[in-house]
């Protein structure tokens, strides 16, 4: 297990930070509805990283069950100003896209960005992989199935429902192979891929909880891995809880997957799961 841009994964757990360039984050935290979004954009990112957080991964369209897709030019158009501010400011900290668009992904690279997070795992856009290897990027390749997924909303929250996988584990596994063989027919190297298992993309709520269980399994693929649980909507199922009150239940969720072997985290609470995987880390580098 290598990463570019990680080279402690053995000993630390690194976390990430999200900023919701969106009207309608599932998490409540869309920063779209403010006046003047790309400082307030930078706000975050100066409390984020004062906070602890090893990279700020930025994001304009919802990945909600059911939201409104954006075109790349709307989506550059809430990104880039917010990107560019950011990165002047914070000239040295990690800045992650969170896009599938390959369109988005070149200019934003162009801009100072260092990671593209691709929550289709290059296999939405055909030209995503090439462009993240043109500017030798890092990328988060995720496992997604929600087309065909039906979304069902409801005063928790969207989730999916009616979702058959005949050993989720396995398939999702496997999908994830296939996307680092697409990363490597394009030319971006191991040392540039992370995998992420997609928790609450097209998975009903028994599936997701199932696939934190074996998260392990995902190592045998030998990259790291990141795990995105903060607030989302099983957790909420999971407590009935509203997503206001998700935090402990993603501290248990990001606790369990550091355990089971995630070394990056993607969280909305950056100061309490910061607190979190020191402590966890400190016990699993413990010598006497």
């Amino acid at each position: 297990m290598q990463s570019d841009l990680f080279p402690d994964l053995d000993k630390k757990t690194y976390v990430m930070g999200i900023i919701n360039l969106t009207p309608d984050s599932f998490s409540g935290d869309g920063l779209l509805n403010q006046a003047e979004v790309e400082n307030a954009a930078l706000e975050q990112a100066f409390r984020f990283v004062q906070d602890g957080a090893d990279v700020l991964d930025l994001g304009a369209e919802s990945t909600r069950p059911g939201a409104h897709k954006l075109s790349s030019g709307e989506e550059l158009g809430r990104i880039l100003p917010a990107l560019i501010l950011i990165r002047k400011e914070l000239p040295d900290i990690l800045i992650s896209i969170d896009t599938y668009k390959a369109e988005t992904a070149r200019a934003c690279l162009g801009r100072g960005a260092d990671i593209i997070n691709d929550v289709w795992g290059f296999q939405y856009d055909p030209g995503m992989a090439a462009v993240v290897a043109e500017f030798n990027a890092t990328a988060v390749l995720m496992h997604n199935r929600e087309l065909g997924a039906r979304a069902v909303d409801s005063g928790l929250g969207g989730r999916y429902e009616d979702v058959e996988y005949e050993d989720i584990v396995g398939k999702v596994c496997n999908w994830l192979a296939e996307s680092v063989e697409i990363a490597h027919a394009a030319g971006v190297s191991n040392d540039k891929i992370i995998l992420d298992p997609g928790i609450g993309f097209g998975k009903t709520i028994d599936q997701n909880l199932y696939l934190l269980k074996h998260l392990d399994k995902l190592l045998e693929l030998d990259y790291p891995v990141l795990l995105g649980v903060s607030r989302k909507g099983f957790i909420g199922h999971t407590l009935n809880l509203p997503q206001g009150e998700r935090l402990e239940g993603s501290l248990a969720a990001n606790a369990w997957g550091m355990i089971k072997g995630a070394s990056i985290l993607r969280v909305h609470d950056v100061k309490e799961t910061v607190r979190l995987a020191r402590m966890l880390d400190a016990i699993r580098n413990a010598n006497v």
